[in-house]
């Protein structure tokens, strides 16, 4: 009994320093919200339209409490409320506008400070440091043989020679046998590729590429349009490396670098077969502002055109 409780003094000792290491005492990253406020802002930004209940299991909130937080939440215009159409017992979620702009830089700067954090570390000690996270999450989940194969690390690194033939022959493969899309799809992706090395401007275009156990299992790329707008080209994340959240992080890497270069605007274009990516553009801020079809890819398709302002 006497070791158990000495070990529980560690660990209670540990959780009193992390949540003073990432600030989840007081406002949380230095805002008017408290960190269980900004964890239901993360599910709300990252869910669409999900019911109170679906927040208070994921994340095992008492209801009564949760209710209160989110009356504060509508009272401050950062949510709107519905009736569900299948169940009326049911209320609906969604934040709006304000509650966008509330939440946007409590995201940023979460992955700022985590940036912050690690930058000091070598890269040994960061994946020590990462797989230490992995055994304690491995250990207390409920589903920890299911987490334990899906939190394998990924890097992410710029291009390098040989990486735009994996990215044109990766497009092909997996475009036709998920799309049924033909080899002029794999043409248009080679001309693209071949663009961006010939008129390549590393201040204001870049391409990441995502590694995983030494495997490259995703890209994307900024490039230029025009002076004021970037566009979002590309992007691929491996079926066996879907929902680690790599899609979403190289849509983040987009939009922070298009920032940091000056542009002023994103577009990209995609289709509604890419439901994973539209969800992904849809959850960072992207709108669709105009549809087309064509047969490009031998086949009648809609393809859309979306945008996010960066102001």
């Amino acid at each position: 009994m006497a070791h158990i409780d000495q070990r529980a003094g560690v660990v209670r000792d540990f959780n009193r320093f992390y949540t003073r290491r990432i600030g989840a005492l007081g406002g949380h990253l230095g805002s008017p919200f408290s960190l269980t406020e900004a964890r239901v802002l993360y599910e709300l930004a990252h869910r669409d339209t999900p019911t109170a209940s679906e927040i208070a299991d994921v994340l095992d909130l008492d209801r009564g409490y949760l209710s209160r937080l989110l009356r504060s939440f509508k009272k401050r215009g950062l949510i709107t409320t519905s009736v569900g159409k299948t169940d009326r017992r049911q209320t609906l979620l969604k934040l709006t506008p304000a509650g966008k702009r509330a939440f946007d830089p409590l995201n940023k700067q979460a992955h700022a400070d985590v940036i912050e954090m690690l930058e000091p570390l070598t890269t040994a000690k960061q994946q020590r440091v990462l797989g230490a996270m992995r055994e304690i999450r491995a250990a207390f989940d409920t589903n920890a043989q299911e987490t334990t194969s899906t939190t394998v690390p990924y890097t992410l690194r710029a291009h390098r020679p040989g990486d735009m033939g994996w990215i044109v022959h990766r497009h092909g493969v997996l475009y036709s046998a998920e799309y049924g899309w033909d080899e002029r799809f794999e043409a248009i992706v080679a001309r693209v590729v071949a663009d961006f090395i010939d008129n390549f401007d590393p201040k204001r275009e870049r391409c990441w590429i995502a590694e995983r156990d030494g495997e490259i299992v995703g890209s994307i790329f900024a490039v230029a349009k025009t002076k004021t707008i970037a566009k979002l080209r590309l992007l691929l994340v491996e079926p066996s490396a879907r929902g680690l959240g790599i899609g979403s992080r190289l849509v983040e890497e987009v939009i922070r670098f298009s920032r940091e270069a000056g542009y002023k605007r994103v577009e990209l274009w995609t289709h509604p077969e890419l439901t994973a990516a539209r969800t992904i553009y849809k959850a960072v801020g992207f709108e669709l502002i105009a549809e087309e079809t064509h047969t490009l890819f031998g086949k009648p398709l809609l393809a859309e055109t979306w945008a996010m302002s960066l102001r």
